[in-house]
């Protein structure tokens, strides 16, 4: 079979492994496929605007292939947009009109998708099969105007900027991976590799995925499932701060009915001290801490043998699975019941 054309898109200031570690995976592919006495089944090409040596922000440089003509040239292939400095404030080569134009153009003829979505007018099947972003890079999807309307992820710290700046999408907070049609985003850094293990599984099936994450000693499919930024990281972070001690409050508190009233009264702070001081500490509201805390533990339950949906929902607070399903779909992209197929 001819081999699947991944070109691997970066720019000055791009992150190196949000480009070398996808590249890494489809290597490995290649080897257990060359092992086994298989064609190799992916060509893994860096490409940039002129081609050439290119640094990343860690100063270690790669070499690129030009632009490839778009066209016939990218027919059935996936390209994959690093994420980089400066992309959430609007500042960064990656959003140079130019390339941003060959992004549009690139994903205009999309093969065995819905590119014509994005770009009305295109002739199918002489383009992309796969257009992907690893971290930041969302937002030189977005600007191209490929994901309006779609269900998209980026790094924890830039998800906001990507939702004020392009309210036309659907930014989801929690997701380490989110495919909408053709279209694929991931969240920061290493969960491009994530998403290049879909991918590889997607292609060469579940076996295939499962050897190369093998080799590479990483997960198949992360413990804790799509849940990209933990309030268990954030409560460690500092144990003896509100954060941490409410924490630990509401964990075994989860299945009751709690107001944020009760929050603070349980540590002799005014409502308002409350919201100040968690935003201080880690960024979320009281009403975000507890909605975070039951997602865990739903998660956490949905990926045990033998619990249905229903007893999850119960233990974990949201009660019932109408409610469950609804915090699952605003927070993950899935409803409970696909979780527990991909993740239990």
């Amino acid at each position: 079979m001819k081999p699947i054309d991944i070109w691997l898109l970066v720019y000055p200031g791009f992150v190196l492994l949000d480009a070398t570690g996808p590249a890494q995976v489809f290597a490995t592919a290649n080897d257990e496929a060359r092992d086994a006495g298989l064609p190799e089944p992916y060509r893994i090409r860096m490409t940039a605007p002129g081609g050439g040596l290119v640094a990343s922000s860690a100063g270690v440089g790669v070499m690129t292939e030009p632009l490839p003509r778009p066209g016939r040239a990218l027919a059935g292939a996936t390209l994959i947009v690093a994420g980089g400095r400066g992309l959430g404030g609007g500042d960064s080569p990656a959003l140079d009109p130019a390339m941003v134009r060959w992004v549009q153009r690139a994903a205009a003829g999309m093969a065995g998708g819905d590119g014509a979505r994005s770009a009305p007018g295109a002739a199918g099947g002489q383009g992309l099969r796969r257009c992907c972003s690893v971290c930041t890079g969302a937002f030189v999807l977005a600007r191209a105007g490929l994901l309006r309307g779609r269900s998209v992820v980026t790094h924890w710290m830039d998800a906001a900027a990507l939702r004020a700046q392009h309210p036309e999408l659907r930014v989801l907070d929690d997701a380490i991976y989110v495919k909408d049609g053709a279209y694929y985003t991931s969240a920061g850094i290493a969960a491009g590799m994530d998403l290049a293990l879909s991918l590889v599984e997607e292609d060469q099936g579940r076996g295939a995925a499962l050897d190369t994450a093998k080799r590479l000693v990483v997960f198949f499919k992360r413990p804790g499932g799509q849940r990209q930024f933990s309030s268990e990281l954030l409560a460690q972070a500092d144990p003896q701060g509100l954060h941490g001690q409410l924490t630990d409050w509401l964990r075994p508190r989860l299945k009751r009915q709690i107001d944020v009233g009760q929050m603070a009264a349980a540590f002799a702070v005014s409502v308002r001290t409350l919201h100040r001081r968690l935003q201080q500490e880690a960024g979320v509201s009281p009403a975000q801490l507890l909605l975070r805390l039951r997602m865990e533990a739903a998660c956490g339950l949905l990926e045990r043998p033998g619990m249905s949906v229903k007893r999850a929902a119960s233990q974990s607070g949201f009660g019932n699975e109408y409610n469950l399903r609804r915090a699952f779909s605003a927070q993950l992209g899935v409803v409970p019941s696909a979780y527990q197929q991909r993740f239990g």
